[in-house]
């Protein structure tokens, strides 16, 4: 028999699943809905999944079991926005999303922990590996997306190293002075140093505001300036290296994962990982690209000094402990979290700019 189960109240699309007379899954064939507020392509954690998990679930499943696996697939807002994909999870509206935990100040304050600790590790993968060992060492953080958003985390990605675009050239710090600058959220307390002035923003309305004036200037890695085009409204794009950012989830309706079969389960479980393991690399080849495509578009690449860069660090001495402080408000464990991400970076050979302290 077969059952048509809808996503949502009010939503047009379905997933198909069919149940043996038992109730038992037998169905060749699940549809599930896929998506992120970010679009495929300019975005590496959405482009790893339409590229790499999409296709590694569907090969999977169709060569390890007897089902099938469909996905019905809308990226770049086409269902969800950046700020509405954990709640359209947890709705049912997505089975899968994919999307910034910076978007999510509230909800997911805590998981936003590698943005709290600037100048971290600026190589991606040495980035993703500190951030799983905190997940691994801190049950806390991957059982809140299921006790309080019924939601299942297949795995984690990032944002490779940030630097600053701005529309006018700049010299030395002080040139920032009253330059309104936007960002994501959780990481323009960095720009307090510079005197400059934060404005919360996402990478969709980011060209349109740079070329209108809105702000001069975008907190952001190479891979998305160069993706989303904001050179050309601001070609100064300077080196600064505030790190690498593991930040962005992929997680899964939990009802709408245990529906399907065990095997099926345990493909999408295992793929998850392997998403989440090849992101570092992933991500240090768009850096890369990005970088190399930003000079060959035309834009004006400069690089702070090593004393500029330790200065700026020092200036943010106080944020993680502020940060930590904060997250135990809200009945979070911060100190816990702030405390084993300094050392997992270390760990993983990151030498910090200065000696961070949380007590």
């Amino acid at each position: 028999m077969t059952t048509t189960i809808r996503l949502g109240a009010g939503t047009a699309l379905a997933t198909t699943l069919a149940f043996a007379a038992a109730g038992a899954a037998t169905a060749d064939t699940f549809t599930l809905r896929i998506g992120s507020g970010h679009p495929n392509g300019p975005s590496v954690y959405v482009t790893d999944v339409a590229n790499f998990f999409v296709p590694e679930v569907k090969r999977r499943v169709a060569e390890e079991t007897e089902h099938e696996i469909e996905f019905v697939e809308g990226y770049g807002g086409a269902i969800a926005g950046v700020a509405e994909t954990l709640e359209s999870v947890q709705n049912g509206i997505l089975d899968i999303g994919a999307y910034c935990i910076c978007f999510e100040p509230a909800k997911l304050f805590l998981h936003n922990f590698p943005y709290y600790a600037p100048f971290g590790p600026q190589d991606s993968a040495q980035q993703m590996e500190a951030v799983r060992a905190v997940y691994d060492q801190i049950p806390w953080l991957t059982e809140q997306f299921t006790q309080e958003y019924g939601q299942v985390l297949l795995g984690l990605h990032g944002w490779d190293d940030y630097h600053l675009g701005t529309t006018n050239p700049w010299e030395s710090v002080a040139d920032l002075q009253g330059v309104k600058i936007g960002g994501a959220g959780p990481n323009l307390p960095w720009l307090e140093y510079a005197g400059a002035i934060p404005v919360q923003s996402t990478l969709p309305e980011g060209y349109l505001s740079l070329q209108t004036g809105v702000y001069d200037g975008w907190l952001m890695f190479p891979s998305a300036y160069l993706g989303f085009k904001y050179y050309e409204p601001s070609p100064y794009y300077t080196l600064i290296g505030f790190g690498a950012m593991g930040v962005n989830a992929l997680t899964m309706n939990q009802r709408s994962l245990e529906r399907l079969p065990e095997d099926v389960q345990q493909i999408i479980l295992e793929v998850g990982a392997a998403y989440e393991a090849q992101a570092g690399e992933s991500l240090n080849a768009a850096q890369q690209r990005g970088l190399d495509g930003l000079a060959e578009a035309g834009a004006v690449i400069t690089e702070i000094t090593p004393e500029v860069r330790a200065e700026w660090a020092a200036s943010l001495a106080e944020f993680p402990a502020a940060m930590a402080a904060d997250a135990n408000g809200r009945g979070m464990p911060g100190t816990e979290v702030m405390n084993a991400y300094l050392q997992a970076a270390t760990d993983a050979g990151f030498d910090w700019p200065l000696d961070y302290t949380i007590e």
